[in-house]
């Protein structure tokens, strides 16, 4: 149970609840995980900040489950709630939409659904307080809604009812696709190349090699983690290697030691496939070759999670110098953190080119949806592992080792 309470929220569904003020998103939200922690009140618009809880869902696995403001919330802060809102919908895997029976709004439901479509999240419609209701107006309720969901009256069922709707919805949906287990066989060999540079925490792995570790060993892959600086005795001491997967920093050197015969790809690169979609960051690098005739232009570099960097960073040192010296001196070049994409932060019609990190932090449905928000702009994206594998020339080979055949 505790290495299942430690998963990584970016590998975790996430399943958030939405409405209006005042719909009982908070007491579901409550009562789903079995503690209090959403405030509950009679007052519209008691909860401001979304709320994140990480639980297991028997039969299912780890999950996380978000309470939201209401979408209606009014004011100036209020209109900064539902942006906030808004926000979540990027990394929702699926929807719940909290309706308050006892105040009946089709058109409430008409505009939650087109909310949804966009950002093309599964969800279902809830409806709440059908206590509130007499017998006559819930039949009437049922009947013109029968593609929703009712939560029984009674609190025990309702729980039960709830976890029945959240278990049936997630697997109905599509399994995120492997890091690895469908490049390599049952008992291959893969080498792991795991450079140590000032930014590595002491006695600490990163996560994506941490991800890649574990389904190795899911899979049965034999797997050897090495420096770059002991790689070449590696390759020479161990026979029959499937595969060697590198830190993208030292992708050009570990190019070099590696035997051509050997397929040859980057954790990045993995993760791109995982969690994005490569292809569409393949076409990026076209983007990339169209900046060196430019006079000007502009390349965002946007990461999912906020850290203290180096003069060792990637996103902020090492590809800005990269695009400069063999790119175009004259780029302009942007940066943006976190866990969502902040459109108002940046005009992105004025943007070129969108570099995205290797998405670790965040879940595959937050990444998906970062691509159609630049389609929908008409700006192209790409990724760290992969420009950094066109950077320096090896993007081919990378391409080869990271598509299975």
């Amino acid at each position: 149970m505790m290495e299942r309470l430690n998963t990584p929220d970016s590998n975790r569904k996430h399943i958030a609840f939405f409405g209006r003020r005042n719909a009982g998103k908070s007491s579901i939200f409550n009562l789903l995980l079995n503690q209090e922690i959403s405030l509950v009140s009679d007052i519209p618009g008691t909860t401001t900040d979304p709320v994140y809880k990480s639980m297991e869902l028997i039969g299912y696995g780890p999950v996380r489950i978000i309470d939201t403001a209401g979408l209606d919330d009014i004011g100036s802060l209020g209109k900064m709630r539902v942006e906030k809102t808004e926000e979540i919908l990027q990394k929702t895997d699926l929807a719940i939409y909290v309706l308050n029976a006892d105040k009946i709004d089709m058109e409430e439901k008409k505009e939650a659904k087109l909310f949804f479509q966009r950002f093309r999240i599964p969800h279902v419609f809830v409806w709440n307080k059908l206590d509130l209701l007499k017998d006559e107006e819930r039949k009437k309720l049922r009947k013109e809604n029968s593609g929703d969901s009712f939560l029984d009256e009674n609190v025990h069922l309702k729980r039960e009812n709830l976890l029945e709707i959240i278990m049936k919805n997630l697997k109905n949906q599509e399994e995120d696709p492997p890091l690895i287990g469908d490049l390599v066989a049952y008992g291959s060999t893969v080498v792991l190349v795991v450079p140590i540079d000032s930014e590595a925490p002491k006695g600490r792995l990163i996560l994506p090699q941490v991800q890649v570790i574990r389904e190795c060993l899911d899979n049965g892959i034999k797997t050897i983690v090495v420096r770059e600086t002991e790689l070449e005795e590696t390759i020479r001491e161990i026979q029959n290697i499937d595969l060697v997967i590198t830190d993208s920093q030292v992708f050009k050197t570990v190019d070099k030691i590696v035997p051509e015969d050997i397929p040859l790809t980057s954790f990045s690169m993995l993760f791109a496939r995982q969690k994005g979609d490569i292809k569409k960051f393949i076409e990026g690098i076209r983007a990339l070759e169209g900046l060196k005739n430019k006079k000007e232009g502009t390349v965002l570099i946007a990461e999912s999670c906020a850290h203290t960097t180096s003069h060792e960073d990637i996103g902020t040192v090492k590809i800005p110098n990269l695009l400069k010296k063999k790119i175009n001196p004259n780029l302009n070049i942007i940066f943006q953190n976190g866990a969502t994409f902040k459109e108002k932060e940046f005009h992105m019609e004025n943007v070129d080119l969108i570099i995205h990190c290797g998405s670790c932090m965040i879940t595959r449905k937050n990444m998906v949806n970062r691509i159609q928000m630049a389609e929908e702009k008409g700006v192209p994206i790409t990724n760290y592992g992969v420009t950094l594998a066109y950077l320096t020339g090896i993007l081919d080979r990378a391409i080869k080792g990271t598509m299975p055949e």
